[in-house]
């Protein structure tokens, strides 16, 4: 869950500095640091599982992924985290911001479903460079996949279960969802009566 102090208005720079003091983790609306909470192991191995397939796939490629501290803006000064990005761009790596990010994936948890879905859905169909918005569900083996062709073209939205194969033709790659679960009770052909015992 993503849950906003409301304090008075701080800028951009303000927030970078305010949040390196924070022992928790926080994202920027533009306009307040936002909570970033409600993650679970199961939550942190589906991350784990992306950053490693995205590291294994793109090796010896151009494209490089990054996360869950590099950070993203998106709508005015707002600033996200998604859990991976993968950008195909030069960046300085003592910056705060990652440019010209292509692939952006959000590892849904218990309480971060609706901002996930529909507040960075819009948020990342604002920054031109994004082609490709991946949701990954926590509760079963799926993905949801926002893609756009090109900047302003309109997002097609398709989903996946655990048999698919997830493509990335912005960075020349294919994953398959099943290596998203890996090592988790929804791995598809897992048994959760194995995996409880």
């Amino acid at each position: 869950m993503n849950i906003a102090l409301r304090k008075p208005r701080m800028s951009r720079e303000d927030f970078f500095v305010w949040a390196e003091a924070q022992n928790e983790r926080f994202e920027f609306d533009g306009f307040a640091p936002v909570a970033m909470t409600g993650g679970n192991n199961r939550h942190s191995l589906i991350s784990l599982n992306v950053h490693a397939a995205l590291r294994s796939y793109l090796s010896g490629k151009p494209c490089r992924p990054l996360g869950p501290d590099a950070g993203l803006r998106t709508i005015g000064d707002a600033v996200r985290y998604p859990d991976a990005l993968v950008t195909c761009s030069k960046f300085d790596e003592l910056a705060r911001e990652v440019p010209g990010v292509v692939v952006v994936f959000e590892v849904l948890s218990p309480t971060s479903g609706h901002v996930d879905r529909i507040v960075k859905l819009l948020e990342y169909r604002a920054v031109a460079s994004i082609r490709r918005y991946v949701i990954v569900e926590y509760a079963s083996a799926a993905v949801t996949v926002h893609a756009r062709a090109e900047a302003g073209a309109d997002w097609t939205t398709t989903a996946l279960t655990g048999e698919g194969s997830l493509d990335l033709p912005e960075i020349g790659i294919t994953v398959p969802v099943a290596d998203l679960y890996r090592g988790t009770e929804l791995e598809p052909g897992s048994s959760p009566d194995a995996a409880a015992g």
